[in-house]
């Protein structure tokens, strides 16, 4: 498996941080429209997270590591 100079494995993981941001990018016009300042707030800050890891301006965190895992969310 090679890395992309991003630090984004080849394949999916490219079009998933893609998918993810056009995501975050309708959330933050549903929770605008709600008038949720503060989940606007984060969703942005997560766009723009993602906007960094595509263009390469920050790498990806996706190796895997042994702590600091993400909480199980009930969906």
């Amino acid at each position: 498996m090679s890395i992309h100079m991003n630090g984004l494995r080849e394949g999916h993981s490219v079009e998933n941080v893609a998918y993810i941001r056009q995501m975050l990018g309708e959330l933050r016009q549903v929770a605008f429209g709600e008038g949720a300042d503060m989940l606007c707030y984060l969703i942005e800050m997560a766009y723009v997270e993602a906007g960094d890891i595509q263009s390469g301006r920050r790498p990806c965190s996706s190796v895997q590591r042994n702590g600091n895992k993400p909480a199980g969310m009930a969906v």
